[in-house]
């Protein structure tokens, strides 16, 4: 198969209706029937990556194995698919007009007046035909951020349209996600927004193929060809997405509703035997039928918006899956914790994950519940900033460090076991610069680790500044705070456990971009087994 076929989703009537898990859902669908399949994210934001945003802002950044930091969409490709993202699978406004101003300056327009169309749109073609540069990909299924009308998504949607012309119907389709709400007080489900937001499509000059119409009740067949004749597409091209318990499950429902069959048959492409998707199935009966249940203590400074921490919590579903078990997560604000209500906050929790972050706020209420996790023998997972909050806290409590600290919190302190990588101390921008994708840890045969992933060698992604300070390593290691993870090339230190403890680890890098549903990350699933075992 040489023609790369085009899938385009897009959103209307309100944010936030899935267009990520549809896209992803799809994808899993197509690859499951043989087609080699990739998924990109077009964010309308002028922000080049999401690297510099607020979590509050944006929810989670996403790191790829190559190091690019984008949309949390990203990480439900990759844990539905299975398959690695890069840097070409997110792109940005800001990166597009950064590019093309970038050519501007250089003259490669040789003194033309520079406009959103041909050269923005341009730019945007070139980039959503990069993904499948080098790669032999059959379909590419590209999601476009924001909802149709959105002033910032407009060259992207302009985009989809020339592309639909220069490359035919075969190959280039478009599929809409809209809203169908179901008002109580007249106890009826309304078609009007999606009609209106389809007018709004027409009128970029785009006749969506598909629409899928997000509900929380199921569909007569009287409300499909309704919508089906007002907005011209096919009674079997109107999909319906009802509300399910868990996003795992919209696969099947998806298939169920014949959306790839549909797809396949509009891009003119063989339509094979239905996928058994059965390694799916088994995680779905798992995930639904647990045969124990635990309470995990989620740690964090952003635990208002779940979506901060989202590949953690997906990782708690996919290794709770393995184990048979229910992960009951219990987000905890770090700045709520003080050492007189730690007991109360903390007390019959069956594990603690310490989660990633930057800066000081919070910062004393992670280092208690590390304290209090090692006291008491709870089973510890510390992540990123989680770990190094294990190392100062081992430090002031163990080795009697006092004042012990990272030079993030605290640059002036006597004893910084976690410290500025040397190559960082003279940057000053903010973007782009931490330690970034991933890198290889060599793991000591006789550590707990070690059992958890069988193997001596691994590649985790990063993404950081702050490093465990290796002057300090012998007193760590003659004390019971064992480094047992080591950077082949940097010789940084990786990963440290206390081995006289039932579960007590923490890593630099983040795991959890690593989970997928068919490949649960072992440290995840060790952790949730070792909760059960408490």
């Amino acid at each position: 198969m040489t023609d790369v076929k085009y899938v385009f989703v897009t959103g209307g009537v309100t944010s936030s209706l899935g267009k990520g898990i549809i896209s992803s859902s799809l994808a899993k669908l197509l690859q499951a029937r043989g087609y080699s399949v990739t998924i990109q994210k077009l964010d309308p934001y002028i922000n080049v990556d999401p690297g510099t945003l607020n979590p509050y802002e944006h929810g989670e950044c996403y790191v790829t194995l190559d190091g690019a930091e984008t949309d949390l969409d990203l990480g439900h490709y990759e844990r539905f698919l299975n398959v690695p993202t890069s840097q070409a699978n997110n792109v940005t406004t800001g990166r597009i007009y950064q590019s093309v101003i970038n050519k501007e300056r250089k003259g490669d327009y040789l003194g033309k007046t520079v406009q959103v169309i041909p050269h923005i749109t341009d730019e945007i073609k070139r980039r959503i035909k990069l993904v499948s540069s080098g790669n032999k990909f059959d379909i590419v299924i590209t999601e476009i951020g924001g909802t149709v009308g959105d002033i910032e998504s407009l060259p992207y949607i302009e985009s989809v349209r020339q592309l639909r012309w220069e490359l035919g119907s075969h190959n280039c389709m478009v599929i809409h996600l809209t809203l169908v709400p179901y008002l109580s007080a007249s106890g009826e489900l309304k078609t009007k927004p999606t009609q209106h937001s389809v007018k709004v499509l027409l009128e970029t000059g785009i006749q969506p193929d598909i629409l899928v119409l997000r509900t929380e009740r199921k569909l007569t067949e009287d409300i499909k060809r309704k919508v089906a004749l007002f907005c011209n597409v096919e009674e079997n091209a109107v999909i319906e997405s009802v509300d399910v318990s868990t996003i795992y499950e919209v696969p099947l429902k998806m298939l169920e509703e014949k959306l790839d069959q549909t797809v396949l048959r509009k891009l003119a492409l063989p339509i094979e035997d239905e996928p058994p998707l059965t390694d799916w199935r088994e995680f779905l009966g798992k995930l639904k039928n647990p045969k124990y249940s635990i309470r995990v203590g989620l740690i964090g400074k952003y635990v208002e918006l779940p979506d901060a921490y989202k590949s953690i919590a997906e990782s708690f579903i996919h290794s709770g899956a393995m184990n048979e078990c229910e992960v009951n997560v219990e987000y905890i604000h770090s700045e709520e914790i003080t050492e007189k209500n730690i007991n109360q906050l903390l007390e019959g929790l069956d594990g603690i994950l310490i989660a990633p972050g930057f800066g000081s706020r919070g910062i004393e209420g992670k280092i208690s519940t590390a304290k209090y996790a090692r006291e008491n023998n709870i089973p510890f997972f510390g992540i990123c900033l989680g770990m190094q909050c294990a190392v100062v806290e081992f430090a002031r409590n163990v080795l009697k460090f006092e004042g012990a600290n990272s030079t993030e919190i605290n640059h002036k302190t006597k004893y910084p076991v976690i410290d500025l990588m040397e190559e960082q101390k003279s940057v000053i921008d903010k973007g782009g610069t931490m330690r970034l994708g991933g890198y290889k840890c060599l793991i000591s045969q006789n550590s707990r680790v070690y059992q958890s992933y069988g193997r001596t060698e691994v590649v985790e992604r990063h993404r950081h500044r702050y490093e465990f300070n290796d002057k300090f390593i012998d007193d760590f290691k003659n004390n019971g705070m064992v480094p047992v993870g080591i950077n082949p090339e940097s010789n940084l230190v990786e990963i440290v456990e206390i081995p006289d403890h039932k579960w007590f680890i923490g890593v630099q890098f983040h795991p959890e971009y690593n989970s997928t549903v068919v490949k649960p990350h072992p440290l995840f699933v060790d952790f949730i087994k070792a909760c059960v075992a408490k």
